[in-house]
């Protein structure tokens, strides 16, 4: 029988309610500082009400951006970062499952070593790598490019090593049945692994999206041209002009902001499934 503890149960939701506070109160205060002027901002006290300028702010930043900040238009931004945060999702997704897929079927020499040198790839910061690959990059003439943006950053170990665990819990009876039905290797892939591999595509895609979204030291390296900056970057060169236009940043963070936000809403419910599903 559970004890029913009311103290303890009014602890809890207190824990909750303030952990909840803290996470939400700073994106309240950035969705109400972008509907605030710039002068209201800088009275020397925060405010905590909307403004009237909530559709000025966000219109000019989606139009205009901030030109003498170097920041190009949010809508601009948006779509850059929205074609990198996609490209770099898919090509993980499928080189990580197309990976998996052969160490842990395919009987080939060094199969396990190459295992173990993608899963040690796991410790590596990006910094230890991040000037070879930039080097890299620039000898191939893909700087200022949406594939320098995201092919170097297409490797996954993380998802190649989830994958791989994912499939040694598959039964052998699948594979042999397959066998005897006279499928071949990419039919048994496509019509066994990838329907059952669902929920688990769907999280990793909830991550490696929201990776790519906010991806900062890379686009900042690999991009001069602001035709390809994402809207992360937007905001950095917005915040270090001399007088930031705080009115406009904070619009330019919500906006940036949603897109992760709305994959997650639409994907919550996958995105649980396969983190949580053990049974095949």
């Amino acid at each position: 029988m559970v004890e029913n503890r009311p103290w303890a149960n009014l602890i809890a939701h207190i824990v909750l309610i303030s952990g909840v506070a803290l996470v939400v109160f700073p994106v309240y205060v950035a969705i109400v500082a972008s509907t605030h002027s710039l002068s209201g901002l800088l009275q020397g006290t925060l405010p905590l009400l909307p403004g009237g300028h909530g559709i000025e702010n966000y219109t000019r930043m989606w139009q205009s951006g901030v030109s003498n900040a170097g920041a190009p238009p949010a809508a601009l931004m948006l779509w850059n970062s929205f074609i990198m945060a996609m490209a770099i999702t898919v090509g993980k997704l499928s080189i990580s499952l197309l990976s998996a897929f052969a160490i842990v079927y395919f009987r080939f020499r060094f199969r396990m070593f190459f295992f173990w040198v993608i899963f040690v790839s796991l410790m590596l910061p990006v910094e230890v790598r991040i000037i070879p690959t930039f080097q890299v990059v620039a000898d191939l003439k893909m700087l200022n490019s949406f594939a320098g943006l995201s092919i170097p950053l297409i490797a996954s170990a993380t998802a190649t090593f989830l994958f791989r665990q994912f499939f040694m819990t598959i039964p052998e009876e699948m594979l042999e049945a397959a066998r005897v039905d006279g499928a071949g290797p990419l039919k048994f892939f496509k019509d066994i692994l990838m329907p059952l591999s669902v929920t688990n595509i769907a999280a990793l895609f909830v991550i490696m999206f929201i990776y790519g979204w906010n991806q900062y030291l890379w686009p900042l390296i690999i991009t001069t041209d602001p035709d390809y900056y994402t809207i992360v970057m937007g905001i950095q060169r917005m915040t270090s002009e001399e007088n930031p236009q705080w009115q406009l940043v904070m619009a330019a963070v919500v906006m940036a902001a949603l897109p992760p936000v709305l994959v997650i809403l639409f994907m919550q419910r996958l995105f649980v499934k396969g983190l949580t599903e053990t049974e095949k």
